[in-house]
């Protein structure tokens, strides 16, 4: 694996990290092989990205979304999956129907090197693309219903940003789900208290109280559910549950929209 630790963004080694260090647990709630060989690749010590509340936030939002999805194919077994902004995330393994169509999208240069690290597989493609421009929209196979998946995306857009994707996603795609992270506006206004986003440059966008503030910027979509990451996070530990009551509404969301 011809990687270096200067191909990866600092805000995708958080998830690498946490990912890698979960797998080698002997009670690992998430399996992420992948990550792991990653992590060792690098042969960095990358053990500040990987924080406690960090941890839990990463495991409960892989199983969230996980869960999700799952659910999802279940009513839909060959929908079109974009995953859009990807990174070195590799949902289709942990969800494939046998059916699904899947594509990993993100931008040219996280592409290149995600290449490094994955080759496509049947029925799951990396594509160059951007969540702002549906130019690359065109190139994709004409399905009943897609499922776009945003994970730890959009959080980093500015609303302006964030109206943008929407109303991409709603003219690319007639019918779709959209599984968005979502973060409060205290985390917009506090990125370098976050225990891992600290170590790096990055800066969370425009957070928000209520994923129904999503409808304002694109009403063809309605919200079907949105549920805080507390409420995987208190199943494992006190902290976990401590949290759930002192940082009630601080923690990010899975919200997921449909038009």
């Amino acid at each position: 694996m011809d990687l270096k630790f200067g191909d990866i963004q600092e805000t995708a080694l958080i998830p690498l990290a946490i990912k890698a260090s979960e797998t080698a647990r002997p009670d690992a709630r998430i399996k992420d092989e992948k990550a792991k060989e990653i992590i060792e690749t690098l042969g960095v010590d990358v053990s500040k990205y990987d924080p406690f509340m960090s941890h839990e936030g990463v495991v409960a939002r892989t199983i969230m979304y996980r869960t999700a999805l799952k659910n999802l194919l279940k009513q839909y077994p060959d929908a079109l999956c974009v995953n859009l902004g990807c990174g070195f995330d590799d949902k289709f393994s942990q969800v494939d129907n046998g059916h699904v169509t899947w594509f990993d999208v993100d931008l040219p240069d996280q592409i290149a090197v995600r290449r490094k690290v994955y080759e496509d597989r049947d029925r799951c493609t990396m594509m160059d693309g951007s969540a702002l421009d549906g130019e690359w929209t065109k190139n994709l196979p004409k399905k009943d219903m897609n499922i776009i998946v945003m994970e730890g995306v959009l959080e980093y857009f500015s609303r302006d940003q964030v109206k943008t994707c929407l109303n991409m996603l709603c003219d690319s795609f007639e019918h779709g789900y959209l599984l968005a992270e979502l973060h409060s506006p205290f985390m917009e206004k506090h990125s370098k208290q976050h225990d891992a986003v600290k170590y790096t440059n990055a800066t969370f966008g425009w957070g928000t109280k209520s994923g129904m503030e999503y409808l304002e910027l694109e009403p063809r979509m309605s919200l079907v559910q949105e549920k805080s990451y507390n409420e995987e996070m208190k199943k494992y530990s006190i902290r976990g549950k401590i949290f759930a009551i002192i940082g009630k509404n601080l923690n990010n969301r899975l919200a997921i929209f449909k038009w």
